[in-house]
């Protein structure tokens, strides 16, 4: 009986019920053949005789009869949980878990998350800020949002946005030390580093256009740390402390640079630029709840 094929169930049920092999095969839409051929395979699996044959009309035998009412039960309950899952695979709602990073977090998904969770009150958040890469799968994330370069990786990724790398230092760094004129002239200045990010000690630039500083011709600068941190933050705070410059996604410091607290530094220079990247699990559906938020966010940087 552990090797009972279920889909046969629905079978034997139509048989029961229309009274006849040929009225059960046209409502499955089935030869009558076929279905005389599942019930008889059912009946082998059983090892018991659930079908009366004669020429003129089938009948249940008790043991029959018994099995047809726990059959209606168990198709009743599958379609049921199908009824379920389908409702819960097209709704939004439920839980949301993202991871981001700290700063990320904080200055960008957080204000979009509040407009969010207003057009989707059945949808809770669960928000993990972290600067650390975690495992998606194994901690049970619906989805990342990361901002840099992406590694190669068997998750999926959507981009969101682009953003400018800015180099910036304290108003009173530059007193002291003076304003850097060419990429080359960040050698003698003090440096503060993120060293998992690539190339944290050699800076790659190239000339913004209309800058006149060249025609487009690529200068590196060999950068030497003071500090390194895997905090964005450490290294917001000691910047704006006066204690060197580092480079900064533009969006980490646009307030403080409107607010002159922080100066760019080889504003007529350009490093590559970034990406914000929507990472899930690969998966043949993506919920819709993920596939909702992904497209809201995007539109809403693309907007900003």
């Amino acid at each position: 009986m552990t090797n009972v094929n279920l889909n046969r169930l629905a079978v034997f049920a139509a048989v029961i019920e229309t009274g006849a092999f040929t009225a059960a095969a046209r409502q499955l839409g089935l030869t009558k053949a076929m279905v005389s051929q599942h019930v008889a395979r059912l009946e082998a699996e059983l090892g018991t005789t659930l079908l009366i044959r004669t020429t003129r009309k089938v009948t249940p035998t008790e043991m029959g009869q018994a099995f047809h009412a726990d059959c209606r039960r168990i198709l009743a309950e599958t379609e049921a949980a199908l009824a379920r899952l389908r409702v819960s695979r097209d709704a939004v709602v439920g839980r949301l878990r993202i991871t981001c990073g700290a700063e990320y977090a904080a200055a960008v998904l957080a204000p979009a998350l509040a407009d969010f969770t207003l057009q989707h009150a059945g949808l809770t958040i669960d928000l993990i800020a972290s600067d650390q890469v975690v495992d998606l799968v194994g901690e049970r994330f619906d989805l990342a949002i990361r901002a840099g370069w992406l590694r190669d990786s068997r998750l999926r990724a959507t981009r969101l946005a682009g953003f400018r790398q800015l180099v910036v230092a304290a108003p009173d760094y530059l007193r002291r030390n003076g304003m850097p004129r060419r990429p080359a002239d960040l050698a003698t200045h003090r440096w503060v580093a993120m060293p998992q990010l690539p190339a944290s000690h050699t800076l790659r630039f190239q000339p913004r256009p209309g800058s006149g500083q060249g025609r487009g011709r690529a200068q590196s600068a060999r950068v030497n740390a003071v500090l390194q941190t895997n905090s964005t933050a450490m290294m917001r705070a000691f910047v704006l402390e006066g204690g060197g410059m580092a480079v900064f996604p533009d969006h980490m410091v646009r307030d403080d640079l409107a607010a002159g607290r922080l100066v760019e530094v080889l504003g007529g220079y350009a490093l590559p630029e970034g990406g914000v990247y929507a990472v899930y699990p690969a998966m043949r559906h993506v919920p819709p709840k993920t596939r909702l938020f992904i497209d809201f966010l995007k539109q809403r940087l693309a907007a900003d």
